[in-house]
């Protein structure tokens, strides 16, 4: 699989993403500001909520205009079947006969994408399946613990 598509996905999406936070953010802030959000008493808190909630969605937006800056500049590593699984590596794995296919980012993990009709989940280092793939090689097993189970990946690929 091409991983320019895959990264065009994931900005598409982020895109995708960013245009309804700015949105949401800005009826927040409204919300905040406006007129009918004066405070009827001392425990009228909607306009005082209503600025957390646009301070938090302007926070998020920041979170993913520094990702999609990311994926623009990303260097693209091209992995030999001797190389460590490392960020940029796309893996097929296999689980009891269930394929994956995980595209491994610094940041930005937690999206799942179709692309070229096949689904792919970005993971990052700081997630579980992410931490026990980093360093890995095909034909070894990643082991991740989720809730007192050890799940076992077999690495089948690593692009």
């Amino acid at each position: 699989m091409d991983k320019s598509k895959i990264i065009e996905a994931i900005r598409l999406q982020l895109e995708k993403d960013l245009s309804i936070l700015k949105e949401a953010a800005l009826i927040a802030h409204e919300a905040a500001t406006n007129e009918e959000s004066k405070p009827e008493n001392e425990y009228d808190t909607r306009a005082l909520e209503a600025s957390y909630i646009a301070g938090a969605q302007a926070k998020r937006a920041g979170d993913i205009e520094e990702l999609l800056a990311l994926y623009k500049y990303l260097d693209i590593k091209k992995f030999t079947a001797n190389d460590a699984i490392a960020s940029t590596a796309l893996v097929r794995l296999e689980q009891h006969n269930k394929k994956l296919l995980v595209f491994v980012m610094s940041k930005g993990g937690g999206m799942n994408l179709k692309v070229d009709g096949q689904t792919v989940q970005v993971v990052t280092p700081s997630s579980p399946l992410g931490e026990a793939l980093i360093g890995l090689k095909i034909d070894d097993t990643a082991l991740v613990e989720v809730g007192g189970t050890t799940i076992e990946y077999d690495i089948i690929s690593v692009e």
